[in-house]
């Protein structure tokens, strides 16, 4: 039996896993706050956020997993920031994605 999985292409794959990463409001607000201040520490985002410090955890994992952030040790504390080649990439992927259909034409037809 095949994996439907394997139906799709790695990219068509990476674009729905970072979607997915993306479609929470919380995680937009994370990204919107690591872009304003280039890096932050845990603390100062459950500081700006209107949530508790484990689900902003949760919400960095999940970003983190998709590779949107990365996140260094800094004494008791994780420091996160941008992942900027990530960002870039999806970017222009989801533009071109979304350009196309706009258009009604697929990349491939070009």
């Amino acid at each position: 039996m095949q994996n439907k999985s394997s139906l799709f292409s790695e990219e068509e794959m990476n674009m729905a896993h970072i979607a997915k990463a993306l479609s929470h409001p919380a995680r937009i607000r994370i990204l919107t706050l690591l872009a304003e201040c280039k890096r932050c520490i845990t603390g100062e985002l459950v500081r700006d956020l209107p949530l508790a410090q484990a689900t902003v955890s949760q919400h960095l994992k999940v970003l983190k997993d998709a590779g949107l952030i990365q996140g260094e040790i800094d004494g008791p504390a994780t420091c996160y920031c941008l992942e900027t080649e990530t960002i870039t990439k999806t970017r222009r992927a989801f533009g071109e994605l979304l350009g196309g259909i706009c258009c009604g034409k697929t990349n491939r037809e070009e």
